[in-house]
């Protein structure tokens, strides 16, 4: 056969690790007896990319593997798919949980990439696994087929209750402030403002993130100082981080506080990267945690889905929610591990754990939480889109008391499945990149309200 590959990458993460990886990679696929023709190196941006896409469609190939060496958006495999009736294929790279930096953050990137391509239709096989294990067995497998990602449906609507029906109408009125738009290549955090409407009765309004800035930066010197002593309080180390870049982020926090009150909104749904690390200066995580902890969840990357499934958890729980990536899914070990930079709710740090402030790995910006999820049940949830079908998509599990995974806001659960299985699901559901969460065993209060709001449901 002849195997085209495309070996993506992203700068802001560990490129000289990414480098190993893909070497690592690019010897188990000689050893195959396969053609393998595309690129050596990591392609970093669009162009490089499309290029080699170009130079591949002038090879005939019979099949495109993607290389997902570390995170990147979903445009260039939806480009890829558009480009080759050919199979397709996804070989994501995992990386140690060492308790430092996410080095790769792969996973997320296939997470992306799945969704992306249910949306498109088109089918794809996967593989997650590092090529420190990988075998030629394995990648056979692959090229023969045998990995394709079998589609998964929602088909049934839950019955309603009265239960369900209450937190249905406590939603509905309810009103979700979109702050800047999702970032390209983010499919899952794209939405239609009636379909939301028509979903669950709720607005979403759509400002600028100039509308933010320009209320961070004129925030009072006296309010800053009053939330710079809350921040004290909890962390023992916000005089390490950087003092102005502190400040600023800060101040986010109140500008978020002013446009919710003036326009009634219940949660956000945020644009935080690049520009508030660019154009402002100081991160959103933090500011957002401390938003999710006073019960007005806060989506990043803008999106507005994840806000309506913090709202709908929360309102669920009565509790407040963290909006996280899922970043690793180790079968061995049958855990995953959930992360996102660092904005989950203080609430949810391990009692016998100092919470801490730091930077962003990527962005190296204040201000962000750093701390281990305490150990507990936990209930995940998303109303997804995936396939173009609206669906609540639900799972369960144990937060593990382990070490800090990765820096940021992490923690170890053993779903109520194993983690294979749902793995498979991840993919084959087409589930999008963040999930809501929250302690506790809350999946009849959520099974109600998808009967309410005439959701299917799907349990993984």
């Amino acid at each position: 056969m002849n195997i085209g590959i495309l070996p993506l990458g992203r700068p802001t993460f560990d490129v000289p690790y990414a480098q190993e990886q893909l070497q690592l990679m690019l010897n188990i696929l000689e050893q195959t007896g396969e053609d393998i023709c595309g690129p050596r190196t990591l392609l970093f941006d669009e162009a490089s990319t499309l290029a080699a896409i170009d130079e591949l469609k002038k090879q005939s190939i019979d099949q495109l593997l993607i290389l997902q060496v570390t995170f990147t958006d979903a445009s260039m495999a939806v480009a890829a798919a558009n480009a080759f009736e050919q199979p397709i294929s996804i070989w994501a790279v995992p990386e140690p949980r060492s308790g430092g930096r996410l080095r790769l953050n792969a996973f997320c990137g296939l997470n992306l990439a799945s969704h992306a391509l249910s949306l498109n239709g088109r089918a794809f096989s996967s593989f997650y696994k590092s090529p420190f294990v990988a075998d030629l067995d394995d990648l056979k497998s692959l090229f023969a087929g045998r990995e394709l990602v079998q589609r998964k449906d929602a088909t049934i609507v839950p019955e309603s209750t009265p239960a369900g029906e209450a937190i249905a109408q406590k939603l509905h009125g309810r009103r979700i402030g979109r702050i800047g738009e999702h970032p390209v290549g983010f499919d899952t955090c794209a939405y239609e403002p009636k379909k939301i409407e028509e979903l669950a009765g709720v607005q979403v309004d759509a400002l600028q993130l100039e509308d933010l800035f320009d209320r961070a930066k004129s925030a009072s010197n006296e309010n800053v100082d009053k939330l710079r002593a809350v921040l004290d309080s909890q962390v023992p180390d916000a005089e390490s981080v950087d003092q102005a870049q502190l400040d600023r982020s800060l101040r986010l926090k109140l500008g978020l506080d002013q446009i919710r009150s003036e326009g009634g909104y219940d949660a956000f749904a945020l644009r935080c990267w690049p520009e508030v690390f660019t154009e402002y200066g100081g991160a959103m995580c933090g500011p957002a945690g401390m938003q999710s902890e006073a019960k007005v969840p806060c989506a990043c990357e803008a999106d507005v889905y994840g806000a309506l499934t913090q709202m709908v958890l929360q309102t669920a729980s009565n509790q407040p929610v963290f909006l996280t990536d899922l970043v690793d899914m180790d079968a061995e070990d049958n855990s995953g591990v959930v992360w996102h930079c660092g904005q989950a709710p203080l609430s949810m740090c391990d009692e016998t754990v100092q919470a801490t402030a730091t930077v962003h790995t990527n962005r190296k910006q204040p201000l962000l939480y750093q701390f281990p999820l305490k150990p507990g049940p936990v209930t995940l949830v998303r109303i997804s889109q995936s396939y173009n079908q609206p669906k609540m998509i639900l799972a369960f599990g144990e937060m593990l008391k382990r070490p800090m995974a990765f820096t940021g806001t992490s923690g170890v659960v053993r779903f109520a499945r194993p983690a294979d299985v749902v793995l498979a699901d991840i993919l084959a559901s087409g589930l999008e990149h963040h999930m809501a969460l929250t302690y506790g065993d809350h999946r009849n209060a959520l099974r109600a309200t998808a009967g309410a709001i005439g959701l299917p449901l799907l349990e993984i």
